[in-house]
């Protein structure tokens, strides 16, 4: 050995022996505080949602009235208390659809393509239907969120679920 070799066990002086000195029966005792205190933590969120009440509130938003959608057109919205964009879609048949309008894939932009009866996602070519929300094409791995469409006289209103705690 040469003295470069001696250097660094100057600078830490460590004997091996001394380096392990975590034993087996030391670290069961780690991994059972560690799965104890999963399971404890898992049992107070599921206690929590056991007990807690919470109860689904359906709100109704007037989006508009139906002389300010021509046939084939769409209105984008967004629901009150919130800032996720919403699409309104008048067919060709007449009716009114509403969803999400962001690709359940990378949450890119949809829109109607008129006279096709499908919502498309241009990014990666995904296609939706516009009756369902359920894919038709693409990579997206979900249909898109719908609301429920109510026609009142000539005013358009969307129902959708709130969730209050009790």
């Amino acid at each position: 050995m040469n003295n470069e070799d001696k250097h660094w066990k100057k600078d830490f002086p460590i004997n091996r022996s001394e380096a392990n000195q975590v034993s087996r029966r030391d670290f069961a005792k780690l991994l059972r505080v560690i799965s104890g205190g999963m399971v404890l933590g898992n049992g107070i969120i599921a206690s929590k949602a056991f007990l807690s009440k919470e109860q689904t509130v359906f709100e109704k938003q007037k989006i508009c009235n139906k002389k300010d959608i021509p046939v084939g057109g769409t209105k984008s919205f967004v629901l009150a208390n919130e800032e996720v964009p919403y699409i309104l879609i008048h067919t060709e048949e007449g009716q009114f659809y509403a969803y999400e309008q962001k690709c359940t894939h990378l949450s890119c932009a949809v829109y109607y393509k008129p006279g096709t009866m499908k919502i498309e996602c241009p990014c990666h070519n995904g296609y939706f239907d516009v009756k369902t929300g359920h894919v038709l094409q693409g990579p997206p791995p979900r249909p898109l969120k719908k609301l429920e469409v109510i026609i009142e006289a000539e005013a358009i209103f969307v129902v959708h679920p709130k969730s209050t705690t009790i």
